[in-house]
């Protein structure tokens, strides 16, 4: 998905899970409702060999409870592997809510999410996302000690952790396409720019780069324009402007038949989830000689604050940890160069040989 949700079809029938096309050998999926507070929600528990399940939660209005589901599935699966490849003791698991986070969003709501989370005994372990800021979380905690990314259990908020990953990631991706990781000059398209992508754009601006912006919302727009000196475009043109970089930070999906098809830009690297709508994109995109930052690889800043982080600790090993994926994303290109495979196919390969280790 990489536009706002038409309101919610209630009566929607969920598919069944093992059918499922997303399904990838899931542990657990379980559905969870509450009469009192209207939550409804969907945890998904993708694979367990390297740890718990660390994912956090998104509330959206998604347009039913199949598609809901699609999400939460995608999600697990590429939480999995993000945990692995970022080299965390830690497997991979999402939960999605089915509401709309600007109007339904209540603390009842987010305590009744949090005991279902508490009745999966700590085999799930949940952390802020898309329409959960991390207040939201310290609401949740009330209900349940499998929380992460609270005050409570280390440095609270980890958007700014997951915003550091994708920006030395992008001069990662900038030094192996032109020979040099220098922002000044460059242009970058931000599309989104929630907690992770207005703090992407900020760490741009400070490296001296241009700046393009989008985002559903106009006034988080506006600011990034007033902030920044950005030049605003609409969301669903962001991928087709003229840029070194297309920096998705919204919703996943992004990357399709289509918007392959109309990109402006050499390089994509963002800090959006799923942001390939089906695997054969990694391929087209390496087809149109298009350079992929894996969104698993990238955007993992936010898994390593909350896995590494100590109550009452400093950031400095957090820090030093979410530096490395340039690192990693630098061997997945050279790598990738190497055997002639899709920058997506690689990094599978590498979280997939630390998987069958566990």
């Amino acid at each position: 998905m990489n536009a706002p949700m038409t309101r919610r079809n209630r009566t929607a029938d969920t598919p069944a899970v093992f059918d499922h096309p997303e399904f990838a050998g899931h542990e657990q999926v379980v559905q969870g409702h509450d009469a009192a507070t209207g939550l409804k929600t969907i945890i998904a528990v993708h694979d367990t060999r390297l740890g718990p399940a660390l994912g956090g939660c998104r509330m959206w209005s998604y347009a039913s409870s199949g598609e809901a589901l699609t999400d939460a599935l995608r999600l697990s699966r590429g939480m999995t592997y993000k945990n692995a490849l970022a080299g965390l003791d830690l497997g991979g698991g999402k939960s999605v809510i089915i509401a709309d986070p600007r109007s339904e969003k209540t603390p009842e709501l987010l305590r009744a999410f949090g005991r279902q989370v508490e009745r999966l005994s700590g085999s799930y372990l949940t952390a802020e996302d898309v329409g959960i800021s991390a207040d939201d979380m310290e609401i949740v905690a009330t209900e349940t000690a499998h929380v992460r990314g609270t005050r409570a259990t280390g440095l609270g908020d980890p958007s700014p952790y997951t915003a550091l990953g994708v920006f030395v990631g992008i001069k990662a991706a900038l030094r192996h396409r032109f020979g040099s990781d220098d922002l000044s000059g460059r242009t970058v398209c931000v599309q989104g720019l929630g907690h992770v992508g207005y703090s992407v754009a900020e760490l741009l601006h400070e490296a001296g780069a241009r700046l393009i912006v989008a985002d559903i919302h106009a006034p988080s727009s506006e600011r990034a324009v007033k902030a920044f000196g950005a030049t605003a475009v609409p969301t669903e043109a962001a991928h087709a402007q003229s840029a070194d970089v297309f920096a998705p930070c919204a919703l996943g999906a992004v990357l399709n038949d289509r918007s392959i098809a109309e990109l402006g830009a050499h390089i994509v690297a963002g800090a959006a989830n799923n942001q390939l709508a089906e695997p054969r994109h990694g391929e087209a995109l390496r087809d149109r000689d298009v350079l992929y930052a894996p969104d698993y690889a990238i955007n993992a800043g936010g898994a390593i604050s909350i896995a590494l982080a100590r109550p009452g600790g400093d950031d400095k090993a957090v820090r030093d940890k979410v530096l490395q994926i340039a690192q990693t994303l630098t061997h997945i290109f050279q790598r990738a160069d190497t055997l002639g495979l899709s920058t997506q196919t690689v990094a599978d390969q590498i979280a997939e040989e630390r998987l069958a280790s566990a």
